[in-house]
């Protein structure tokens, strides 16, 4: 027997006051017969009390292996912080949050950093904008003009021009060092989805559940442009780093790219099999992907070498995320799905490139951050619940090693690299 004879009489009296309190009468009064124990009265509820304390321990045993296996399998593939360690270029998000900002009324819908500052921008179901601190995590203001949901917001490159656009059917311009509305901007027939500057800040992309994307000049607030194809609401867009090409996802479950100068369609990509969420051009320094033209010296001089017009080659590679609960990554110069990553389980919301190129982070709503390894193909540490509801957007700060996650719990989360 391993017990001694003190904790042995504890067990005893635990027993016998469990019995009696389940009205287990002839096994109380033999069990008190053979073991000769007498009931105490301070040992009442003593094997309950120990028995939940059993299963919290289990619990905390569970939850620190689990800890260990993704430490093992970051060591693994290289993410350790020996020999093979990573530097602040390639740092990754870890638990816990920095920071949890609570002021919105309902769900978020976006996030974005300032491109130079130590702010950030949220845009809420409850039809505000508001700015906040991300260091210290300090409410700066809160921005009013929209009359219904906003759903998306950007800066331009100087960040001292935002956009936002809204259920409403507008897109407002906000004077970012006044936080005056100077321009708003009507032309969609329906709600406005997404908003995007083009690199060199002179115009704004939009797209809309109206199935059309319009090119605007950020100047005079005119509309330049109205692009036609999707077949359904144009969930989001994203405008390469030259500029040259934008890339669109719809509920029609395509993906299609355009020649922002010609406002033609370049391609079509088809492979999803549900609504495609969110999308994102790849950075200028990604990492090879097996299998791809560019991963050779004599497919990239192919690209470089191709056509005037086939602008969208230059572009790389685009990360679409689909509520299939799959990311694909396509290779625009073949137009190839080259990957498909499968491990979220529930919609895919935001995906965003890591700045070094050699990962892929993503949110959905099975309420985990994911980082996915480029080369290996595979997810490589995943944050599981990360909010307590849903996960609805995603930015990366590129002058401070941050991220910033909003969710359907109507909280943002602020997470440190490292």
């Amino acid at each position: 027997m391993v017990l001694t004879s003190k904790q042995k009489e504890e067990l005893n009296g635990s027993i016998l006051d469990y019995f009696e309190s389940s009205q287990y009468k002839a096994s109380f009064e033999e069990f008190k017969k053979e073991t000769g124990t007498e009931l105490d009265v301070k040992k009442k509820g003593l094997l309950e009390k120990k028995w939940t304390s059993v299963i919290r321990l289990q619990k905390k045993v569970l939850d620190l292996e689990a800890k260990v296996a993704q430490l093992e399998e970051e060591l693994n593939s290289g993410g350790g912080r020996g020999g093979r360690g990573r530097g602040k270029e390639d740092a990754l998000p870890r638990p816990p949050e920095k920071h949890i900002l609570t002021g919105h009324r309902n769900c978020i819908n976006s996030v974005k950093f300032h491109p130079s500052f130590s702010l950030m921008v949220s845009a809420s179901e409850d039809a505000t904008i508001k700015v906040w601190d991300f260091e210290s995590g300090e409410f700066e203001r809160t921005l009013k003009g929209h009359t219904n949901a906003v759903q998306d917001v950007d800066f331009d490159k100087t960040g001292n021009l935002l956009a936002s656009c809204s259920a409403d059917l507008t897109i407002k311009l906000w004077d970012f060092q006044t936080y005056d509305c100077v321009k708003t901007l009507h032309g969609h027939d329906h709600n406005v989805s997404c908003v995007r500057f083009t690199p060199s800040g002179d115009q704004l992309i939009s797209s809309s559940r109206d199935k059309t994307i319009k090119v605007w000049e950020a100047a005079t607030g005119y509309c330049i442009k109205t692009l036609v194809g999707h077949e359904d609401w144009v969930r989001k867009i994203t405008v390469s780093e030259d500029g040259s090409c934008i890339a669109s996802c719809s509920n029609d479950q395509t993906i299609k790219t355009w020649n922002i100068v010609k406002g033609e369609c370049l391609a079509t990509y088809r492979e999803h099999s549900h609504v495609v969420e969110c999308l994102a051009f790849s950075t200028a320094n990604i990492v090879d992907i097996p299998g791809s033209l560019l991963s050779t010296p004599e497919g990239k001089s192919k690209v470089k070498q191709g056509p005037g017009g086939n602008l969208v080659g230059q572009c790389g590679y685009l990360a679409t995320g689909s509520r299939d609960k799959t990311i694909k990554i396509w290779e625009l110069a073949t137009g190839r799905c080259l990957s498909t990553y499968i491990g979220h389980d529930n919609w895919v919301r935001a995906v965003r490139f890591h700045p070094c190129g050699k990962f892929l982070l993503s949110v959905g709503d099975d309420k985990t951050i994911r980082v996915w390894d480029i080369a290996q193909g595979r997810c490589i540490k995943t944050i599981n619940e990360a909010h307590t509801h849903f996960i609805s957007c995603l930015d990366f700060c590129l002058h401070n090693p941050h991220i910033a996650t909003g969710g359907v719990d109507d909280v943002i989360k602020i997470w440190k690299l490292q």
